[in-house]
């Protein structure tokens, strides 16, 4: 099922990406730091969701950072657009196909860890799947990966430790902290914020597990990042909005794309 995107693709960028980038809610501008671009628009590779959700352009970027050939993602597919797990992680998939041994999942997420503060980055530790389902329920496709691929070391401890060494060399502060992800799209209630902190979640969105359980399924290797965007429901005054998590994204989206132009020539795969 994957065949017809791949032959797409290699008709139009030559050579095989080794490191894969997906970038979240406004968080799009990684991708123009790549030398010798190639723009392909989701809406003409065969199987590939189209992006719906405001601050997803809807574009796969293939381009270079030094001598490593990168694929950049700038908008992703949620499960609350109607989508199906599969298709959710189709891009991911395709990319593993072609030669992805290292992802970088980034997201906008809500700050339920007191500590952190909107326009922060935090790496994810770990994760909680509240979305309700796994893309690896069904048939397995032992061409992917195995029935029961093992989660212990889902969000690489390797890739974590060269994201602190690139961080201290930057003189940013990355904190770390576990993702929770949930269905969405309506934003939390305050009840159930205090139900995600109290099962040990420190940040809270809607995307990034499948695409990890996808990546893991394949042995590609996962570094997760959240902006903070904004405090959870009941731990700030006023309304959480789509357009305040844009905002936020776009502030930081200078400091994100210095780290990850720093990061990614680093990541061994």
């Amino acid at each position: 099922m994957y065949d017809a995107a791949i032959q797409y693709l290699q008709v139009r960028v030559s050579g095989r990406p080794e490191v894969a980038v997906v970038l979240g809610s406004g968080l799009g501008g990684f991708a123009d730091q790549l030398a010798g671009r190639v723009e392909v628009p989701y809406r003409g590779i065969p199987g590939w969701p189209q992006s719906t959700a405001a601050g997803h352009e809807g574009k796969l970027t293939f381009g270079k950072l030094g001598e490593r050939l990168v694929a950049v993602m700038s908008g992703r597919a949620h499960l609350y657009e109607g989508y199906s797990p599969a298709q959710v992680v189709y891009g991911i998939r395709v990319l593993g196909k072609l030669g992805v041994r290292g992802l970088v999942l980034t997201n906008a997420a809500g700050g339920i860890n007191l500590s952190y503060e909107p326009g922060s980055l935090v790496l994810i530790s770990d994760h909680i799947n509240l979305q309700g389902t796994n893309p690896l329920v069904g048939p397995n496709d032992d061409s992917l990966g195995p029935r029961f691929p093992d989660m212990t070391d889902a969000y690489s401890q390797r890739y974590r430790m060269i994201a602190r060494e690139v961080a201290a060399g930057l003189g940013l502060h990355l904190k770390e902290g576990v993702y929770a992800a949930v269905l969405g799209p309506s934003y939390e209630t305050p009840a159930e914020i205090r139900y995600l902190r109290a099962i040990g979640a420190d940040m809270v969105g809607m995307s990034t597990a499948a695409e990890c359980i996808a990546a893991n399924h394949m042995g590609i290797q996962v570094l997760g990042l959240s902006c903070i965007t904004n405090l959870a429901a009941g731990l700030r005054t006023g309304k959480i909005s789509h357009e305040e998590v844009l905002e936020t994204g776009a502030r930081i989206q200078a400091t994100l794309t210095r780290f990850l132009t720093e990061l990614i020539p680093r990541l061994e795969v």
